[in-house]
């Protein structure tokens, strides 16, 4: 009974260290709520996320849908088979479509400001962490 004890309790340590690993924070990110709504089943969050030269999202996704316009700089979007679906510079709109693994960087020497529209399921947070899926950035 004592190396089932001993067994799980590594695994379980072994599990906490992976998770913690594999999580891709983000850095020189901050993001200010402008607005929020909720209607119905679906809350809408109006937020200014800046990006500062050198930051990047850290991998993540979302849960619904964000809609996205590019006030300053430029972002270098990446998505999880590694290529690149951006760069968006300023005065450009996109998408990012719900559940779908992405890292936003700015690789410029001036900041990138967004005003991004969140779309999502009520009581979702506004990203998930998602774990690097092998690429070299």
């Amino acid at each position: 009974m004592r190396s089932v004890t001993t067994l799980l309790a590594t695994l379980a340590l072994a599990f906490a260290v992976s998770a913690t690993a594999e999580a891709t924070p983000g850095s020189g990110v901050t993001g200010t709520i402008l607005k929020q709504k909720t209607v119905g089943d679906t809350d809408y969050v109006l937020r200014e996320v800046v990006i500062q030269p050198g930051g990047y999202t850290g991998w993540h996704y979302h849960d619904g849908t964000l809609y996205a316009y590019v006030k300053a700089g430029t972002l270098t979007h990446n998505s999880a088979d590694c290529g690149l679906d951006g760069p968006y510079r300023r005065g450009v709109a996109f998408t990012e479509p719900s559940d779908t693994v992405h890292i936003g960087r700015n690789l410029g020497a001036s900041p990138v400001v967004l005003e991004v529209l969140y779309v999502l399921p009520h009581g979702s947070p506004l990203s998930q962490d998602a774990p690097n899926p092998g690429c070299p950035f």
